[in-house]
């Protein structure tokens, strides 16, 4: 049976985090802005003046002051955030109810089938855009192509605030040119180890047997195999499977004694315990996440046979875990998680046709 031909909408907002402060603000519009960082820590955001200069999120903030000598540290709003990306997703669902999101500020949207019966998946991004603005003020960016691996590439190649489709008879074309540092998933030593090899672009990829790939990248391989090809058959899905749930936290000032741990470990188990019971969600493994002022990590995990939820069986594992640290020193990040959680897996059933894109 042959395959349809999907229509795959992929909307990442701008800038989003620093996008907020700079509209919510106005006397920030137009200035260098990270979202995070101040005295110490990482930018969560960075706006597109503050790009400019080399400043990308996941940076820590003393390299980004370096970069950008009159970057301006915003605090994050992270409830803020939410609320817009709420009014977003429900602009989505005014369009398909198979809504992917990835993050507050990014999802995939299964256009193929819609609540307004538009034959364009490109008219459906722009007039989604358009709500976006008009709602929040906001601009997005979309990519719209086949799958989301291309749909996903795609948004990313007019940002800001434009959108790019890939029609169905461009798609190799486009995948033979396009650099290999571009294919979504591939990061940079995977692109540096493919140089090596002579494939720097989609067609050099292409020329490589499937047995080559998986011989030297594994699994991996044959999904590089695929998707230079245009196969991507993974769906959107809507109910994405939570494999953990947990709450982290990072300090604004390190902490280094015995109380100011065991008071945050608690403070911490108490929320998600909270959130647990509110979700009705139990697990058996629990995991303590630190991070420690040099950036280093450690994390340790212990399970139970039985399934809970509750502070009185979290918060004794989380402290008997934080006595397994492997040193002192002060911490900027501490995390507790549940996994092997009790959230079944729903799955969706899709009658399939083919038309026009």
């Amino acid at each position: 049976m042959e395959l349809p031909i999907r229509k795959i909408i992929h909307i990442d907002m701008d800038a989003f985090f620093a996008s907020v402060e700079q509209h919510d603000f106005p006397e920030l519009k137009g200035k260098a802005i990270a979202v995070g960082g101040m005295h110490r820590g990482v930018v969560a955001a960075a706006s597109y003046e503050a790009r400019e200069y080399g400043v990308r999120s996941a940076m820590n903030s003393k390299t980004a002051r370096e970069k950008c000598p009159n970057l301006i540290f915003v605090p994050p709003r992270f409830e803020r955030y939410k609320e817009i990306s709420l009014q977003i997703r429900a602009i989505f669902h005014e369009y398909t109810d198979l809504v992917e999101p990835l993050s507050l500020d990014e999802a995939y949207l299964d256009v193929t089938f819609n609540k307004k019966n538009i034959s364009s998946a490109n008219q459906i991004a722009r007039e989604i855009r358009k709500r976006i603005f008009e709602t929040t003020g906001l601009t997005a960016s979309a990519g719209i192509s086949i799958n989301k691996f291309l749909a996903k590439i795609a948004s990313d190649i007019n940002k800001p605030n434009g959108q790019k489709t890939i029609h169905p008879s461009q798609v190799l074309d486009f995948l033979e040119q396009l650099a290999i540092d571009k294919f979504y998933g591939v990061g940079k030593v995977t692109a540096n180890k493919m140089k090596t090899l002579g494939i720097f672009n989609g067609k050099d990829l292409k020329a490589k047997s499937l047995e080559e790939l998986t011989l030297i990248f594994g699994k991996s391989g044959k999904h590089y195999y695929q998707v230079v090809r245009g196969i991507h058959h993974v769906e959107v899905v809507p109910n994405r499977i939570r494999k953990s749930f947990g709450i982290e936290e990072t300090f604004w000032e390190d902490l280094s004694t015995g109380d100011q741990i065991h008071e945050k470990i608690e403070e911490i188990a108490t929320k998600l315990c909270h959130k647990l019971e509110k979700n009705n969600i139990k697990g058996r493994t629990i995991t303590l996440k630190i991070k420690y002022l040099d950036f280093s990590q450690f994390t340790r995990s212990k399970s139970l046979d039985i399934s809970f939820n509750s502070i009185e069986i979290i918060l004794p594992i989380a402290k008997e875990l934080w006595e397994l640290r492997p040193y002192d020193k002060s911490v900027r990040l501490l995390g507790i998680s549940l996994s092997n959680l009790n959230t079944e897996e729903k799955k969706q059933v899709f009658v399939q046709l083919k038309f026009p894109f």
